[in-house]
């Protein structure tokens, strides 16, 4: 069995302060289990400040985590904070892994890093090490390689096991101080994750666009280059978006495109998955946040404040009426929080509002790409799936 709980501080400047905070937290809790982890999710100023890098040295177990725009738990008011997500037990061993860094698409980082943490587990005495329960993953936010290369390259180190996360994103225009975390280092260009041993028996749900959102228009992709669009039926996507009443300002660019998301049909019988448009390239390419194959069928979904909430709280309660967990730990999508416009804790605040009566510890951070499995009505097998503009939850 899994306990868990959550500690959290806003203390930036005074790095004595928030050691002291989130020990006494700690404290309050009792006697941790044989095995515990802390995921952490951090606001960015918290590395610059120290803070972070104090706590973690002086916390007694592995911390794992990265950066993220926002993180709120139980107790959290603000989305500036320093949040810790601590999972402990007598009969679920943690162990964490980091790889070394990953120079663009290379697998061997990732199936090198794996393979050490799996050679730990067995150096701690843990039967069938190669086979875990569950990865929490923290994917590093690469310029050069995308979030679904590192989903298949751990999928094919792990050989599919179960795989949820987050991947790190920050408060800049361009995301280039997010960082991963591992106990004490702080890195850009790494993947660092848990694997979790034992009786799990984890539950997944994902929330994207609800079905009204999604415009009627469909196409097929007829050409690509790695996470760029190149082609939708055979035409530039530039001319399918304004075929769907799409407009340009002054300077040719397509007005809201990041509030237009491609909702992508895989034909692989699953659920369709969400990519973010980033930009729209001279030529009319589409950049998005994930790749989508050739022959892949696609629709564009509007995404607004009344959507996020409305899918956020189905997906919610439809979690609860499976039973309330004993943890849950829940991503959602920056554009989402960009969603609530001047209400940024407003989807936040929903998920404590959901849990409060059933006092389920959780964490919910704000992501730039999130990992989740999915599965078909009356299948039994997961694939793993890396998702944009979606809200995931992993209740434990």
């Amino acid at each position: 069995m899994i306990r868990s709980f959550t500690a959290f501080t806003n203390e930036v400047d005074d790095t004595e302060a928030a050691v002291s905070e989130i020990q006494t937290q700690l404290d309050a809790f009792g006697p941790l289990g044989r095995s515990t982890v802390a995921l952490v999710n951090a606001y960015p100023e918290f590395i610059e400040s120290g803070a972070y890098e104090a706590i973690a040295r002086a916390l007694p177990f592995p911390v794992v985590g990265c950066t993220t725009l926002g993180a709120v738990d139980p107790a959290t008011e603000i989305l500036e904070c320093l949040s810790f997500h601590i999972l402990t037990s007598d009969d679920v061993y943690f162990q964490p892994g980091l790889t070394e860094p990953i120079p663009g698409e290379a697998e061997a980082p990732i199936l090198e890093g794996y393979a050490r943490a799996v050679f730990e587990a067995e150096n701690a005495g843990i039967a069938n090490a190669n086979k875990p329960a569950l990865i929490l993953s923290y994917l590093p936010l690469l310029m050069n390689a995308g979030g679904d290369f590192l989903v298949q390259a751990i999928d094919k180190a792990s050989g599919g096991v179960l795989n949820f996360g987050t991947t790190a994103v920050d408060d800049t225009t361009d995301y280039l101080n997010s960082r991963v975390l591992f106990n004490e280092g702080i890195y850009a260009d790494r993947y660092a994750f848990v694997l979790v041993y034992g009786e799990v028996n984890p539950r997944f749900y994902v929330a994207t666009i609800p079905p009204d959102r999604i415009l009627a228009n469909t196409g097929v992709v007829t050409a690509v280059s790695g996470n760029q669009i190149q082609a939708i039926n055979n035409r530039p996507v530039s001319e399918f978006l304004m075929d769907l009443g799409l407009t340009k300002d002054e300077n040719d660019v397509i007005v809201g495109m990041n509030s237009y998301p491609f909702i992508v049909d895989l034909g692989d019988g699953r659920p369709p998955v969400v990519r973010i448009i980033f930009a729209i390239t001279p030529e009319g390419y589409a950049v998005c946040g994930g790749d989508i194959p050739v022959g892949a069928t696609l629709s564009v979904g509007n995404i607004d404040k009344p959507s996020v909430l409305y899918a956020t709280g189905e997906k919610l309660d439809e979690l609860l009426a499976d039973g309330a967990p004993g943890a849950l730990i829940s991503f959602s999508c920056i554009g989402r929080l960009y969603a609530m416009e001047f209400e940024p804790l407003k989807e936040a605040h929903l998920v404590r509002d959901k849990f409060a009566p059933t006092r389920t510890p959780f964490t919910l951070a704000y992501s730039g790409g999130e990992v989740c499995p999915l599965k078909t009505a009356g299948e039994t097998n997961y694939a793993n799936r890396f998702h944009n503009d979606t809200f995931i939850a992993c209740a434990i």
